[in-house]
C-alpha cells in the first residue's frame, strides 16, 4: 500500500454554467490497526501520514502507556488492506494491558465495548497543573494562525487540524487528519517525540470541541484548548472539573470563554 495522504481522483463538475471534466486533490484514508505485544487494542480509519506520531499519540492519550520510556520497539508496517502501529511494551505495562483488556470484556449490545466501556467513554482525568498565560491577542488569532500550517486542507478542502500555540510564538507545530481526533494524537504524539513540553502551551483545533479532546488534553497536561467552533455541554463540565481553560468560537478577532479564565491576560481587553 502506498501511504500518500491524498490522491488526485477524476470527477465531473456540474454547475449552473455547464458541466466539465475535472481532477480534484482528496484526502486518503485507510484503516490504522495499533497493535500492542500482538495484540489489536483498536483499528482507525486515519490519514496515512505522520504515524509514529499518531501512534505515540494514541497510546499516551488513550492510557495505554503513561511514558513513552515503556515502549521498547515500534514499526509500522504496510499491508494489502491497511497498515498496522506495532509496539511492544515493557513486561509491567503489557501487564496492565491485559488486565484492563480482561475488565473491558463483556456484552456488546450496547454498541460500544461492554458496560463497563460506557464509564471508559466519560472515564475521569487527572486535573491539569500549569502556570500558562495566554493573551487574548493569542487566543482570539489562534486559528488564524492554525490555516497557515494547513497544507493537506489547502489541497482538499476536506481535514482537520491540531496545532500547538506557545505564548509569544505563535502556533510552532501542527498536524492534519480526515479524523480530529487522529490530529490531536499526531500532535501530541508529534510533541513527546519532539521533546515540546505540552504544558506550555495550547491546542487549537478547527472543529468542534467535545469530551474526547478534553480528555486527551487533559491527559497530555495540555492546559488550554481552543477551537473555532462550539464545545458540547459535557465537554464545558469536563474542562471545569479537569482544569483545562476552554476557549471556543475563535475567530474574527474574538472568542468564547467557557472555563479557567485565570490562563488568559487581559479577558476583557477589545482583540478585535
Amino acid at each position: 500500500m502506498t501511504m500518500r495522504a491524498h490522491v488526485s481522483t477524476p470527477g465531473r463538475a456540474h454547475r449552473t454554467e455547464g458541466t466539465r471534466d475535472i481532477h480534484r486533490a482528496l484526502p486518503e484514508e485507510v484503516p490504522v490497526a495499533m497493535v500492542f505485544n500482538g495484540t489489536t487494542q483498536a483499528v482507525m480509519m486515519a490519514t496515512p501520514a505522520d504515524l509514529a506520531d499518531f501512534a505515540l499519540g494514541f497510546a499516551l492519550t488513550e492510557g495505554i502507556v503513561t511514558d513513552p520510556a515503556q515502549v521498547e520497539e515500534f514499526e509500522i508496517v504496510d499491508h494489502a488492506n491497511g497498515i498496522e502501529a506495532r509496539f511492544w511494551l515493557t513486561e509491567s505495562r503489557a501487564q496492565a494491558l491485559a488486565e484492563r483488556r480482561r475488565t473491558m470484556a463483556g456484552p456488546v449490545g450496547c454498541g460500544l465495548c461492554g458496560i463497563d466501556s460506557l464509564d471508559q467513554a466519560l472515564r475521569a482525568v487527572p486535573p491539569v497543573v500549569s502556570d500558562l498565560r495566554l493573551s487574548a491577542e493569542d487566543v482570539a488569532r489562534a486559528t488564524d494562525a492554525l490555516r497557515d500550517h494547513q497544507r493537506l486542507h489547502d489541497l482538499t478542502r476536506a481535514t482537520h487540524a491540531a496545532g500547538f500555540l506557545l505564548p509569544g510564538s505563535g502556533v510552532v507545530l501542527a498536524r492534519e487528519d480526515v479524523g480530529r481526533h487522529n490530529a490531536l494524537d499526531k500532535l501530541i504524539g508529534a510533541l513527546v517525540r519532539q521533546n515540546i513540553d505540552p504544558t506550555q502551551g495550547a491546542a487549537v483545533m478547527t472543529s468542534r470541541l467535545s469530551v474526547e479532546l478534553v480528555q486527551k488534553c487533559a491527559l497530555a497536561g495540555i492546559s488550554a484548548l481552543i477551537a473555532v467552533s462550539a464545545p458540547t455541554g459535557a465537554a464545558v463540565r469536563l474542562a471545569d472539573e479537569a482544569g483545562v481553560t476552554l476557549a471556543a468560537f475563535a475567530r474574527g478577532g474574538g472568542f468564547d470563554l467557557y472555563s479557567h479564565s485565570q490562563r488568559i491576560n487581559n479577558e476583557a481587553a477589545d482583540v478585535a
